[in-house]
Order: C-alpha cells, then structure tokens, then sequence
C-alpha cells in the first residue's frame, strides 16, 4: 500500500503533492525504531505524528549514542531478540547482516517510491548481490567546515581542495586559546564509527591500511605512525581539551558555539552548522574538501544512515511502509515545506541535487562533489583486499576496530606512546584475523 503526503508548496520550491490515500482495512499498529541521537533522527520523530495519521501506525522510538546504538542493534540482530520493528543502521552493516539473512529485502518497495532515485553510491553501499536491504535515509561524505571570519583573519585563503599541511598551518593560525577558540575539532572518541572512522579515513590518504593483500595487518608502518603523530601533534597545538572523547556531537557543539576554526566530519553537519538557530557562527562557514597529501587519496568517508527491517519483526508490512514514508521524496518535500531546503536530509537522492532550489544551498555541491570523491573500491594508495574506506567490510571489523579505537585514544590521551598504539593494534588485529581463519 502507498500514501501521499497532502500538501503544496509554492512555486519557488517546485513542489506539489497529490492528495492521502487512506488505508482500506483501517490496520493500525505500534512500531519500533531504533535510531542515533543526531539532529536529522531528531527531526525525523517531530514529523511522525502526520505519518500515524495517514496509516494509523504508531511509532515508538528508542534513540541511542551512536556507539550504543550498534551495541543494541547488533546484539538484537545477531540472536534474532525482535525488540525492533526498525533499526537504523549503516553501509558497514547492511551487506554482511543481508548476506546473513537477517535483514528483510526491500524488494517490495512501490514504483512511486522510485528506488533508481538513490543515488548509486548509495545504493550500492546498502546492497547485497544487487539486493536492497536498506533505504537511505541521508548520505554522507566528510569535508571541511570551516569559519571564513577567522581564516580571512589569519590572512589565509581556503583552497578547494587543500592539503593536510594547509590545515595545521591553518588551525594554528587561528587558534587563540585566550578566548577558547581552537583552530581545528577532531574526532578522537573510542568506536570504530567514532574516532575509528576519522583516523582510519584520515590515514588512507597518508598511504597506510589495515590489511594487506594476504590480510596481515598493517600498523606496524610508517604511514600509520605518520598519520598517528601528525593527528596527536595538530589536536596539541590547535585542539579544544579533551579531544580524545570528543566525538561527532562533541564537535558539533564546539563548532555552533564559535569555539573551533575548522571541523572535518560528516557533510550532513552542514545544514546544522549554517542555522542560525543552532549555530552562533551560521553566517561566516565555508567549506572544502577532505584534505590530502599529494598521493592520490584524500581523507573522506562514505556512509549513509539507512533504515532497514530485521528478520525477526512480526510487522514487516508497517515497517515498510514507514520506510517508504521517512525515505521516500514527500518526507524531503515536507521538511522542504517546513523547515527549508537546506534541512531536507542530503545525499540519498538524485532528484534533490537536480533541484535547483536545493543546488542553491551554500554546501549543496561539495557535499555531492564529496560523495562522488569517495571510492569504497580504491580507497588506500596500495592496493588492499577490503572494500570500504573508514571501515574494512567484514564482520570481524566492527569488535577489531573498536578495540584498535580504543588504544588510540589512549595515546591521544598521554597514555601510551604512538609506537605502543600501533604494537597493540598489530597484536589485537593480527590476533583475531588468525582466529577468523583469514591467516
């Protein structure tokens, strides 16, 4: 069954919707969404109220830190304990969980849904042998935010694509530490999706990896240990305190308070970072691409937070259509409607960046030019077995990488030196892959 959402929009925002279709057997239900606390899930569950009145489905949420999140979603999956209608869940996780069977196919999605409107990258991400097993709720690369009033104070000029030496050069330029302004937020925090991901990211375009072509691991280099020295010694001369528990909000929190001259993270932070009601800083950002070091890779990620439906639901027909509604074009329309071009979640759809009320968003295009960088097939200088870029896509990855995160932080920390670091992520990492029969 399909809805539409019934509204018009004006002219200036191309839109108009046809009218609600009402269910004939007037089914109503109560759902289950597990989801991460970041500002486009939050938004999301201000609008569910219209979809309960469409369907008259219910919907109960369960909003968790996105390191917890994985915790819960993966422990349900993995012994089938149906304690979620919906989860959210990611690139990483969506092929290996499809593979196993533990996901619902989104085969049965409606031809208004228009799935070949996700962008391929996308798509593919979410994909097992062809199959969908996930729905983009948004896209995402990483790039550079950046505050121009202060870059334009330390007599600096953004480049497009700058490299890492600019930046260093850049965050300590504008870092005043007099008035709490910090040149440059970076994530530290434990987690493989958290810190884990952005210095994995970062070390790809300093030439390291994690495997090599016979699955040995590969910190025991000096591509790592640049990569580990370079991060440590930027985030000492330009970083807020605490960076080494300083995770995606963290940052985001920092930055909207006019307290850090650039962040490097998710392109969907833009749409917060530019609002004037969350951000003290909304009129002086800019933005640039994931820097380099001249060896053909640049540090940004790729990754999309998708909805997908486990196995074990006994509501699978209502967790489809509430896929349908949150991931489906009348959801961006209405948050268009609502709220503003530049709040309708980015990087799902092909459609949104063929709008050109939505190209004229300030971030729009270096948000797609970033996505469109990014090369989950070819994404270190040598050549790995692995396809991913802030992860490695096998099982093992997530339980490795968490605790390879974990001894990272503590260098960042003082802790342990870089050397120590990555003679612990050798041992943990060669260690498990021995026990997975990968060696």
């Amino acid at each position: 069954m399909t809805f539409r959402n019934a509204f018009c929009a004006s002219s200036a925002l191309a839109i108009c919707v046809a009218g609600t279709a009402a269910f004939a057997d007037g089914h109503s239900a109560t759902i289950t969404i597990a989801t991460v606390n970041n500002g486009d899930m939050i938004r999301m569950q201000g609008y569910t109220d219209q979809f309960t009145e469409e369907t008259g489905i219910a919907v109960e949420w369960v909003t968790l830190e996105e390191n917890v999140l994985r915790q819960r979603v993966t422990t349900d999956i993995t012994t089938n304990g149906g304690q979620f209608d919906i989860m959210t869940i990611g690139m990483y996780e969506t092929p290996i969980w499809g593979a196993n069977g533990w996901l619902v196919p989104l085969d049965g999605l409606s031809e208004e849904y228009d799935v070949d409107d996700i962008l391929p990258a996308m798509r593919g991400g979410l994909s097992h042998d062809g199959t969908l097993y996930a729905a983009p709720f948004y896209g995402e690369s990483s790039m550079i935010m950046y505050r121009t009033d202060l870059m334009e104070a330390a007599g600096l000029e953004m480049p497009e694509a700058p490299t890492w030496e600019f930046i260093r050069e850049a965050a300590a330029a504008m870092t005043d530490r007099d008035n709490d302004i910090n040149g440059i937020c970076l994530r530290g925090k434990p987690g493989w999706g958290e810190g884990g991901a952005f210095i994995t990211a970062m070390s790809n375009s300093f030439g390291a990896r994690w495997f090599d072509m016979e699955w040995q691991a590969q910190f025991d280099t000096q591509p790592w240990l640049d990569t580990l020295n370079f991060y440590q010694g930027m985030m000492q001369e330009s970083g807020p305190n605490g960076y080494p528990s300083n995770g995606f909000t963290e940052n985001l929190n920092l930055f909207n308070q006019g307290l850090c001259g650039m962040w490097i993270d998710a392109t969907v932070a833009a749409s917060f970072v530019t609002n004037p009601e969350d951000s003290t800083v909304a009129d002086s950002v800019g933005f640039a691409l994931a820097p380099d070091t001249g060896l053909g890779v640049r540090s940004n990620w790729l990754w999309a937070w998708a909805l997908a439906i486990p196995a074990g639901t006994q509501q699978q027909d209502e967790a489809l259509q509430f896929i349908e509604w949150a991931t489906g074009t009348e959801y961006m329309q209405l948050v268009a409607w609502n709220e503003g071009h530049a709040n309708v979640p980015p990087g799902s759809r092909t459609s949104l960046y063929e709008n050109p009320v939505y190209a004229a968003v300030p971030f729009a295009q270096m948000t797609l030019d970033s996505i469109l960088s990014a090369d989950p097939n070819n994404s270190t200088v040598e050549e790995s077995p692995y396809v991913g870029i802030q992860f490695a896509a096998i099982p093992e990855f997530a339980g490795i990488a968490t605790e390879v995160s974990q001894e990272f932080s503590a260098f960042y920390a003082g802790q342990q030196t870089a050397e120590e670091a990555l003679a612990n992520a050798q041992a943990i990492t060669n260690e498990a892959m021995e026990a997975a029969g990968y060696q």
